[in-house]
């Protein structure tokens, strides 16, 4: 039995990832501030991953360890993130850059360690969700490049450590049309000097829907060569 663990299910990718593994037979836990309807196969815990104490609080519970109990394949889709603060380094909100930290690292490298101590029975499966921007550095994004790049720096090195049942890989999705990327295009051109360039990608129509992305991310989550690449790309066919 496959059962999978989903952050920032509640919108975006995040969201439509948790529906098409629910709509595969797959049961989710999703972990999020908010709540998404996608129905049977679905349970949800509210937690904020921007809070280090709050979800240190929610692992040091049994809800994960009883969720995973049974499994033979066990999925973490790593996806809750922020792009923000954007702007140089004289203009961002100190605790803005620590809350990001929080969420788009510490949350995903803690939910790692204990999804694999709650599942210690099954095949375990990480997912991180990374991006472009965490191996191409972008003016303004200094706290999302670097966030990223951490992911893939993790993937890379859990890989090292060669646990025949424990594979993680970080995943840039592509750029796909969420409330992420309306953000960026609102963002002013002072503190993101790149910002045309996704609007022309959202008016040339080029961004790919959530729904999409989910359907070639989940295959790329179940294929039996997930793992061979710490650092992939959807785009390359991973």
């Amino acid at each position: 039995m496959i059962k999978a663990v989903v952050t920032g299910h509640s919108r975006g990718l995040g969201a439509a990832v948790a529906a098409e593994l629910v709509a595969r037979g797959i049961p989710v836990l999703g972990l999020a501030r908010g709540h998404a309807e996608i129905g049977e196969g679905m349970e949800q815990a509210a937690v904020d991953l921007g809070d280090a104490q709050a979800l240190g609080a929610w692992l040091q519970g049994h809800a994960l360890r009883s969720f995973l109990a049974g499994c033979d394949t066990a999925l973490l889709v790593n996806n809750a993130g922020v792009v923000t603060p954007v702007g140089p380094l004289a203009e961002q909100d100190p605790l803005a850059a620590l809350r990001a930290a929080t969420l788009n690292v510490g949350a995903p490298l803690a939910l790692a360690a204990a999804f694999v101590q709650a599942a210690p029975q099954a095949e375990r499966r990480i997912l991180h969700v990374s991006s472009g921007a965490g191996r191409s550095a972008y003016p303004g994004w200094s706290v999302y490049c670097a966030t990223k790049a951490a992911l893939d720096q993790h993937a890379r090195a859990v890989a090292l450590d060669a646990d025949p049942r424990v594979r993680c890989v970080s995943l840039a999705p592509g750029v796909i049309d969420t409330d992420m990327q309306a953000e960026i295009r609102a963002t002013p051109d002072a503190k993101f000097p790149l910002k045309q360039r996704f609007v022309d990608m959202k008016e040339g129509g080029v961004l790919v829907s959530p729904r999409d992305c989910a359907i070639k991310l989940v295959d790329c989550l179940l294929d039996k060569r997930f793992g061979h690449e710490p650092v992939d790309d959807l785009r390359n066919g991973a």
